[in-house]
């Protein structure tokens, strides 16, 4: 407090807006720390989700590049190889877009990936190709083609998406963590600056507010001629106490002229006459005039006149510094005053960049719901999808079953004709016996001849159509089992696609989750930038009351002139010094956008450095 007393009063005010302006700034320096910090790990979440969507997209074209080779191996149409080399360049699209990952462990990942295409396409799938375009070797490839061509595949691709995953979890913690930062910085740095000002306001009162109007009470006691008052604050160095200094005077040479007038009743007619001018003196004295002067005293009232003199001068010069003194304090009231204006401006101004960084985030938070909105859809698209398979998949297995059926029936009327074949071979033995005894018979077996001929001719007859009803079984139930076969590769597939759906679901709902996420890490970003409007507001509240104390500053300052304004030193009063009040600067148009986020936040920080 002492150290505090010895500064000049602009020192003073300077300093107590000098701690307040760096509360400001350094709450200020935190939280667009912290903002700058949740954005990066915004953009980095967002990469994330994105490439986690192109290894999805690179396991699907590969699944296309196979189903489009089993196609070809089984039909030979070429439109199948077309659609396998389309997959292959949506393969390397979706690569291409892989590769924008900031992760050096995915970056490897999808080397080893390529590199397992490439021995799928170059070797395997090659050969598949070759052997589906000869018709005889088409079944080997098929065979080929049944087996499990992707498990590696598979394995790469599910450690990418499993590391997408982590560190989708990771950059999601640092957001919170961001978060929590900035919101304990907005409440420390509101109650750092509350007490701060609140101190500094209470200070600035008792160092010069209150000493100025005692100072005013003893100068009024003082010319009323009460000179046993006692002058507060002439210990201190400050204007207040070169104001003590000169009202001092003013008493000592008060009390000094009430001797000089108890020595000149005792004088004889001289010294009527030195009191009767000295009276004068006093008399211009307490009418106000300072350039009151004594002259032509005797020699033994030498000491007096120079005394007199001396004071006059010495209180002349007290009031004129007391005249500057006064003018100065009102000058700094009124750079007080403008300085709170300009700063309530600057409030206000950053009280509207944190509306539309609210609106901003209102808008980026709308668009990450409706995000996560569309991911549900699709996740329930997935499901559909999945559903339909597994159905798909039941209506194969039934096939399968008939075929196995029509396949069994098929054994059993080749069994029948073989045993109608046995019977038209005995039948054609018992006629051509019959034929043999009707002979041996002579005319009277005539007619027994013709019948047994007849009869011969007729399971000769039979035994043919058995056979060719035999052949006809053969080749159907040849085509049977190849029906059999076909149908169970058919289910095999359908199993490999219902797994495949089962994985793009999870993922799907794993998207659908971490964009609900984001959905509520912005939502509490949004209500942290609404805290900071309101601690704004009531920073501007707290500006106000210090520039009505400001105000009333200068209107003490005004009231401490008049007084001295009573008194004539012969001098010319100075002026109030005229200080041009700064312009704030006019606030910034800016648009309702999520880029307007750390562009409002920028300008606002540089209108406090300015500041």
């Amino acid at each position: 407090m002492n150290f505090f007393n010895r500064m000049r009063i602009p020192a003073k005010i300077t300093t107590a807006f000098a701690v307040v302006i760096a509360t400001f700034i350094a709450a200020a320096i935190f939280i667009t720390s912290s903002l700058n910090t949740l954005t990066a790990a915004a953009e980095a979440n967002a990469v994330t989700v994105r490439v986690s969507g192109h290894g999805q997209g690179m396991l699907s074209a590969i699944i296309q590049q196979e189903n489009a080779l089993r196609g070809f191996a089984m039909l030979g149409r070429p439109e199948l190889l077309e659609e396998y080399e389309e997959s292959k360049r949506v393969f390397e699209k979706e690569a291409e877009g892989f590769a924008t990952t900031r992760k050096q462990d995915q970056k490897e990942r999808l080397v080893a990936l390529k590199e397992e295409v490439r021995d799928l396409n170059d070797r395997r799938f090659a050969e598949l190709i070759s052997l589906a375009r000869d018709p005889a070797t088409r079944g080997r490839a098929q065979q080929i083609s049944g087996q499990k061509q992707l498990s590696k595949v598979r394995e790469i691709v599910a450690d990418m998406q499993k590391a997408s995953a982590g560190y989708i979890a990771g950059q999601q913690a640092e957001m919170d963590s961001a978060n929590d930062s900035a919101m304990t910085t907005l409440w420390v740095g509101a109650a750092l600056a509350i007490l701060c000002a609140g101190a500094l306001g209470w200070l600035l009162s008792s160092v010069i507010a209150r000493p100025i109007t005692n100072m005013t009470s003893v100068m009024g006691r003082l010319a009323a001629g009460d000179t046993k008052v006692q002058i507060p604050g002439a210990d201190r160095s400050d204007e207040i106490g070169a104001m003590a200094s000169a009202v001092s005077v003013f008493r000592d040479t008060a009390v000094a002229e009430e001797k000089a007038k108890a020595d000149k009743a005792r004088s004889d007619a001289e010294q009527q006459r030195i009191v009767s001018e000295v009276g004068n003196g006093l008399g211009q004295l307490a009418s106000g005039d300072l350039t009151a002067e004594l002259k032509n005293f005797p020699a033994d009232y030498a000491k007096l006149q120079d005394d007199f003199n001396a004071a006059v001068t010495e209180l002349r010069s007290a009031m004129t510094s007391i005249a500057a003194s006064t003018t100065n304090i009102h000058g700094g009231s009124g750079e007080i005053s403008q300085a709170s204006d300009d700063l309530s401006r600057r409030t206000e101004q950053q009280a509207a960049s944190l509306e539309e960084t609210a609106a901003a985030m209102t808008q980026i938070t709308t668009t990450v719901h409706n995000s996560a909105a569309g991911a549900n859809q699709a996740n329930k698209l997935v499901l559909a999808t999945q559903a339909d398979a597994q159905e798909s998949s039941k209506v194969v297995s039934d096939a399968v079953a008939a075929m196995a059926e029509i396949e069994k029936s098929s054994q059993e009327i080749t069994k029948i004709i073989e045993v109608i074949d046995k019977i038209a071979f005995q039948t054609n033995l018992l006629a051509l016996n019959a034929s043999v005894e009707a002979a041996h018979a002579g005319e009277a077996g005539r007619a027994f001849a013709v019948v047994a001929n007849e009869v011969r001719a007729l399971a000769q007859r039979s035994a043919d159509a058995a056979q060719e009803i035999g052949t006809l079984i053969s080749s159907s139930s040849k085509q049977v089992e190849g029906g059999v076969a076909l149908v169970g590769e058919a289910g095999k597939a359908l199993g490999r696609i219902i797994g495949s759906v089962d994985e793009v679901s999870g993922l799907v709902s794993q998207i659908a989750m971490a964009a609900d996420q984001q959905s509520s890490a912005l939502a509490q970003v949004n209500t942290a930038i609404t805290e900071m409007d309101k601690v704004t507001q009531q920073n501007a509240a707290m500006v106000e009351e210090s520039n009505a104390a400001a105000r009333s500053l200068a209107e003490e300052a005004t009231g401490l002139a008049r007084l001295v304004g009573r008194f004539e030193t012969g001098a010319q009063a100075a002026p109030a010094a005229i200080r041009k009040a700064r312009k704030a600067a006019p606030p910034q148009v800016r648009g309702n956008t999520a880029l307007a986020l750390q562009s409002n936040l920028a300008s606002a920080v540089d209108d406090w450095n300015e500041f």
